[in-house]
């Protein structure tokens, strides 16, 4: 195998499952169908996965386009290997559930995390006022 630098080394892994996971922290499984210089990545028959603890479940998306810079992780997924995983695939109203009920317990732990920093005397500023500063 000759080695080819960039993106075009991805040439071979067209038409091949993939797994890629985007900077938002996105979980996306599709067939990799098109890729160019600036390693925009299209999928089709894509399928977005939530995990959820020990749950897990699939929305299918279908034919997907990725902006290169918002991949953090591309992999081959092996569709010969035989799946050994101790997840448990939900139904999309349950995972979805399952992640709103994820989400408001961090938001609540967040909150009682910053009220015991207000009461020390410290404050740290919200994620949408850092451009302020």
């Amino acid at each position: 195998m000759n080695y080819v630098p960039g993106t075009a080394s991805l040439i071979d892994d067209i038409d091949k499952k993939h797994l890629v996971l985007l900077r938002d922290g996105r979980t996306l499984i599709g067939y990799l169908r098109s890729i160019d210089q600036f390693a925009n990545l299209v999928f089709h028959q894509t399928v977005e996965r939530i995990h959820v603890g020990k749950k897990f479940g699939d929305i299918p998306r279908g034919i997907f386009i990725v902006r290169g810079e918002n991949v953090v992780l591309l992999g081959e997924i092996d569709v010969d290997k035989p799946c050994d995983t101790v997840l448990q695939q939900v139904s999309i109203e349950e995972i979805l559930e399952e992640q709103r009920l994820q989400q408001q317990a961090k938001q609540e732990t967040e909150k009682v995390k910053m009220q015991v920093l207000k009461d020390r005397g410290l404050s740290i500023p919200k994620a949408d006022n850092l451009d302020e500063y």
